[in-house]
């Protein structure tokens, strides 16, 4: 029976919980403790639990350190013929497992399942405490240390802890300084390849990945989804010391920052500290001299963006800053916000001299060389 259904597609096992169908009550079984978390194969050796026994023994080779089947191409070796066969694919180039919807094919069938669930939106790993959905059990399980505050991997340099070991293995180029990936095109070097990749994509201008609300693309599927919680309104990231909520977690730890007074960032000039490492790149400007922001009207440069696009304005006329109280407008923000004390009666400028009180510093300094400079 169990046979046939393999001919016939049958699968009249049916998860409650999601219903996903099998053509066995014992994958069922084996497929419902990732809803429930049971792991009842546990090694004796270190404690670690698995949801199959056939997971159990493989992980017992690691203690073992039993490595059968040897590569015959660079003398790696695998625990299974079956993990060796999916290693040989690196050498081969071989990809026979094609999406039928865009075409991109795979080593490995995992790989092309696991794609097609991109397609088609399925996250059938869902977690209990948030109840945050995932395209696999991977996924899963490294969301959920956000919650136990779990973290496994540790930096021998600083002692930093991570949840994933890629999370490690990216930190660690902080310390050795390494960039193994050169742009062919410009010759910027980058520690990750996946950085080069984006890198890449900005010199030869492609945007894959486009919002449907608005049709603005992106470079990354990462800054799509960060974008498009501008429509949803989602801020999913909530600060641990007060109520506000971010839609990204890198302003999140900026602004976490605040709370803790951390500041990570130090010059290597000054030891000035900053707890931003955009603050840290300005600022080691002033030792630098270095000006990379040049006017499109006229020569000058800047060392900050902000002074360029301020500086602009000259040249264009633009006043983006509207006075609330009469239609006055202005070209930077200062200037809106000095104007506006005419209208609230603010006085913020106090001659030493005599007392009086301005609302604009040009009034203190007129009165000051007019009065008192005599």
């Amino acid at each position: 029976m169990v046979h046939r259904s393999i001919h016939t597609g049958e699968k009249p096992f049916t998860c409650d919980l999601c219903g996903r169908s099998f053509t066995q009550s014992s994958v069922l079984k084996n497929h419902m403790r990732i809803h429930t978390g049971e792991k009842p194969f546990t090694c004796d050796q270190c404690g670690n639990s698995f949801t199959k026994s056939s997971n159990l023994k493989d992980h017992m080779n690691i203690h073992t350190r039993e490595k059968l089947h040897e590569c015959d191409q660079c003398g790696k070796t695998f625990l299974s013929t079956s993990n060796l066969k999916s290693h040989l694919k690196v050498h081969t180039k071989e990809k026979p497992h094609s999406c039928s919807l865009c075409g991109k094919s795979f080593s490995h069938l995992q790989s092309l399942k696991f794609h097609q669930k991109i397609h088609t939106g399925v996250k059938d790993y869902m977690c209990f405490d948030c109840e945050k959905t995932f395209i696999t059990a991977t996924h899963l399980k490294q969301h959920q240390r956000i919650h136990t505050g779990e973290k496994f991997y540790e930096c021998d340099e600083c002692s930093k802890t991570f949840l994933r070991a890629s999370d490690l293995k990216r930190h660690m180029t902080v310390h050795t300084k390494e960039k193994p990936h050169s742009c062919s095109l410009c010759g910027k070097s980058f520690s990750h390849l996946q950085n080069l990749k984006v890198h890449h994509k900005r010199h030869i201008g492609v945007r894959d990945h486009m919002c449907f609300e608005c049709e603005k693309t992106f470079i990354t599927a990462e800054s799509l989804k960060q974008h498009q919680r501008i429509h949803t309104g989602e801020k999913p990231y909530k600060c641990s010391h007060c109520d506000k909520r971010f839609s990204q977690l890198r302003t999140l730890k900026t602004h976490e920052r605040i709370h803790t007074g951390e500041k990570p960032y130090k010059c290597s000039h000054c030891d000035k500290r900053f707890s931003q490492s955009s603050q840290l790149k300005s600022h080691e400007r002033i030792h630098t001299g270095e000006k990379p922001y040049k006017c499109s009207h006229c020569d000058k440069r800047f060392s900050q963006s902000s002074q360029l696009k301020s500086h602009e304005r000259i040249h264009t006329g633009e006043k983006p800053y509207k006075c609330s109280q009469c239609d006055k407008r202005f070209s930077q923000s200062s200037q809106l916000k000095s104007h506006e004390w005419i209208h609230t009666g603010e006085k913020l400028y106090h001659c030493t001299a005599c007392e009086k009180s301005f609302s604009q510093l040009s009034d203190l300094h007129r009165h000051t060389n007019n009065i008192h400079s005599k």
